[in-house]
């Protein structure tokens, strides 16, 4: 900032003359920058929490957006901190589940705007004499705060500046002639936005068969085919080892399966831990490669002569089984979850065979009992798709992660190595339930996964859900 640019501001009232001589109080301008980590949202909640008072106005809002900010908004409920919310119903963009989370709050009073072309987009916090506006065009979704390419400008100035002024002035026309959000209007503006979605589900249908005709085609993504080329250039170097890291979630099956059609082995063996996982990998494995046959050999199914064969660790690696097959008998192996390989049980498979090239899969290479993984694969590794870069590649779709604290009773935490008495069960049921409503979905059903270290827990808690209404 010139000389002439901070004069032009102080003449307009842009620019406070008492807080224009710390830096850190100039305007700025700001953007999401995935590569550095550099987000809209970090200094909302950094405002949020610092602030006295808050006022919210944007166009849009999504239960994407409030759930980037739910933990922030609950401290803020817990210090009292009044805020106004204004949003639209224009296009039905803003959905009403989002609209509901808001209106658990006590401390905040959320409206929709009665102008059928509200289009703003603003933020402003008050801190003792001082306001910041943070405007321009981001909207309370996830997206426009951490990833969409997004410009604001944030300005800091006192309660009689002429922006503040201006600023409050439009912002209460606006909210005092606001619709209350109350049951009718959202039972009515519900029915609404469920009907645009459907239209818009239908046509999307629609488009989608007649762009593809109904026929599905799997083709590698970017970074497979990065991966692809990295497993041509090993073993074009002699090498006859490798090892995928990948996010789950994000094509290792697939992959593995486009490098086999490029090997073209005769024979190959896929290794699982658990037998549905066996019969997943080889429907996908038939979808690209059609023409070979496969089998399953596990459990009550021992298919030994079928060109690629997909089994359990735990039957492959019996000594009865291992002698129905020559040492050299694939020309290419995998192994899933290759994490495990450290285990005794994949050590007397992997010792026997003798393929022509091994490749391990896993999300997680490092194991907390300092186990070296990496060895087993000759430390050549094809491709490493960690979480974050599997987001940004848009290869998963985003998603909110909250820890919640332990349940307390008589000053005892609940876990999994506290014996579940019925008062506990009762209680822990009743908390897992109450956390996971609060946070909920984007539709706002809830499906829940629960993971018990003892089977007896596993009923116990599923009987008390059954209780409370939870099939």
């Amino acid at each position: 900032m010139d000389n002439s640019d901070l004069r032009a501001g102080l003449e307009t009232g842009f620019i406070n003359k008492s807080i224009y001589s710390d830096p850190s109080l100039w305007p700025s301008l700001l953007t999401n920058d995935p590569d550095t980590g550099k987000k809209i949202l970090s200094n909302l909640i950094s405002e949020l929490r610092s602030c006295q008072e808050y006022w919210i106005f944007v166009s849009f809002i999504t239960t994407s957006g409030v759930a980037s900010l739910l933990n922030t908004f609950e401290e803020l409920e817990a210090k009292n901190v009044k805020g106004s919310i204004l949003v639209s119903t224009y296009l039905n963009f803003s959905q009403p589940e989002a609209i509901r989370r808001i209106k658990r709050f006590k401390n905040i009073d959320i409206r929709v705007s009665s102008s059928n072309a509200f289009h703003s987009k603003g933020f402003l916090f008050r801190r003792n004499d001082l306001y910041r506006l943070i405007i321009g065009s981001s909207n309370l979704t996830q997206n426009a705060l951490a990833t969409n390419k997004e410009w604001n400008l944030k300005v800091v100035a006192s309660s009689d500046s002429e922006i503040i002024r201006q600023t409050f002035l439009e912002f209460n026309n606006e909210f005092n002639n606001g619709i209350l959000t109350d049951d009718s209007f959202l039972s009515a503006y519900s029915k609404q936005w469920l009907y645009q979605r459907e239209i818009a589900e239908i046509n999307k249908e629609i488009e989608s068969i007649e762009i593809k005709s109904g026929i599905r085609k799997v083709v590698p993504n970017k970074m497979q085919t990065a991966a692809l080329e990295n497993l041509m250039q090993i073993r074009d170097k002699g090498q006859n080892k490798a090892l995928i890291i990948s996010a789950t979630g994000t094509g290792k099956t697939f992959l593995s399966a486009f490098d086999v059609k490029q090997f073209n082995p005769k024979r190959l063996l896929f290794i699982v831990h658990r037998f549905n996982i066996a019969e997943s990998a080889m429907r996908s494995f038939k979808e690209i490669m059609p023409d070979r046959t496969m089998g399953l050999f596990s459990g009550i199914e021992r298919n030994d002569k079928a060109d690629f064969i997909f089994s359990t660790i735990q039957t492959i690696s019996k000594s009865e089984h291992l002698s129905r097959f020559s040492p050299d008998q694939f020309d290419y192996i995998i192994v899933d979850e290759s994490h495990r390989v450290a285990g005794d049980t994949y050590n007397s498979a992997l010792d026997y065979f003798k393929p022509k090239f091994l490749l391990g899969m896993t999300a997680t290479p490092e194991r907390t009992d300092n186990q070296d993984i990496y060895r087993h694969f000759d430390y050549n590794i094809a491709c490493d798709i960690r979480l974050n870069q599997a987001l940004k590649e848009e290869m998963l779709c985003p998603f909110h992660y909250y820890g919640v604290t332990d349940l307390f009773i008589n000053n005892q935490p609940i876990s999994d190595v506290t014996k579940i008495r019925q008062l506990e069960r009762e209680e822990l049921g009743k908390r897992i339930i109450e956390k996971s409503e609060y946070y909920n979905s984007d539709s706002g059903k809830i499906k829940c996964l629960v993971f018990c270290s003892k089977i007896e827990t596993a009923n116990a808690l599923a009987e008390e859900f059954n209780k409370l209404g939870k099939k």
